[in-house]
């Protein structure tokens, strides 16, 4: 197990607690698993002008060798010469090929301009656009783990229509009306891949992190250029469909919430990781996805810890946090 979430959940426990649920992570003896590669689809929309097309070129070769290293498979689209069959259509048949259920995650990184008519939101294509609405209704049968990331400017509105359970949605802007071109995508593509973006030094950059990266570097540039911040990225991965700024985050832990009652956003985004680490890699696809749901529920715990009698709460947390201990024990 990751023993950055040790420590992290360690810090919630009773000092009478602590020496067991210690003990329990020392005992790690998980037996090495065949890891389940994800599939990364990457989508190079229409670039208009020279200096975007190298742009989105340069961004498509970074995806390209972070998920070489990963292992993962990739499906990219938009950079091979124009034929009979549109982007759109490439897009849509990519999208039918892929298995709908099961636990290897799909990243779906679009990497272009965005269009934004005050009802209705786009991703630039060579050819037909597609919209926000039309690109919810192609995943809609998707029950695996999904992951997408929407670099392109007028980007936001995807987020309340891609939003839902077992997703994480990363957008450029929070408003569709944010229409000049987003850097931040060059920033978070460079973050995937890149050990210094590992904020709670586990060997793995995760797509929380790598959105946190991203969002500082985004609001470092524009600092520095003395230019006004017309881009700001949010995510999602509660399904509330609202989205969090980076700005919200203390470390990889949210502190503010979108409306009352709405989970905290970034708990299953930072599940998600392109490159693992190799103790990651040693959990088989069950084992994680036990983990996984474990960690949501010390998170939904600890949201409502406020409402709780204290000895009540304890006595929850510890149930959750020995079942994750359990998962590492030697049977």
């Amino acid at each position: 197990m990751r023993m950055d979430m040790f420590r992290r959940w360690s810090a919630l426990l009773p000092t009478r607690w602590l020496a067991v649920f210690t003990l329990a992570a020392t005992l790690f003896a998980a037996e090495p698993s065949a890891p389940q590669p994800p599939t990364v689809l990457v989508v190079v929309g229409a670039a208009g002008e020279n200096e975007y097309a190298d742009a989105f070129a340069a961004a498509a070769e970074q995806w390209t060798k972070t998920t070489a290293k990963a292992g993962a498979k990739l499906v990219l689209l938009g950079l091979e010469a124009a034929g009979a069959t549109s982007d759109r259509e490439r897009l849509q048949q990519a999208l039918a090929a892929e298995a709908k259920d099961g636990p290897a995650e799909l990243w779906l990184v679009l990497i272009g301009h965005g269009t934004f008519d005050g009802k209705e939101a786009k991703f630039n294509l060579r050819g037909n656009d597609v919209a926000a609405p039309e690109l919810a209704e192609w995943l809609k049968p998707f029950k695996r783990p999904l992951a997408i990331i929407d670099t392109a400017s007028s980007s936001a509105p995807f987020l309340a229509k891609l939003s839902g359970p077992n997703r994480a949605i990363v957008t450029s802007t929070r408003s569709g009306y944010e229409q000049n071109f987003a850097r931040f995508g060059k920033f978070f593509t460079e973050a995937v891949g890149d050990p210094a973006s590992d904020l709670d030094k586990d060997g793995q950059v995760s797509l929380l992190e790598a959105f946190l990266s991203g969002a500082r570097r985004t609001a470092e540039f524009y600092k520095t250029e003395q230019r006004l911040a017309t881009e700001h990225a949010l995510l999602d991965d509660n399904g509330d469909g609202l989205g969090t700024p980076a700005e919200w985050f203390r470390g990889v832990r949210a502190t503010k919430q979108a409306k009352d009652g709405a989970s905290l956003d970034g708990t299953r985004a930072h599940q998600l990781h392109l490159v693992r680490s190799t103790e990651e890699n040693q959990l088989s696809p069950e084992l994680r996805a036990r983990r996984d749901a474990l960690e949501l529920a010390v998170a939904k715990l600890r949201e409502g810890k406020a409402k709780l009698a204290s000895d009540e709460y304890y006595v929850r947390l510890e149930k959750v946090l020995l079942d994750l201990a359990r998962i590492y024990a030697p049977q």
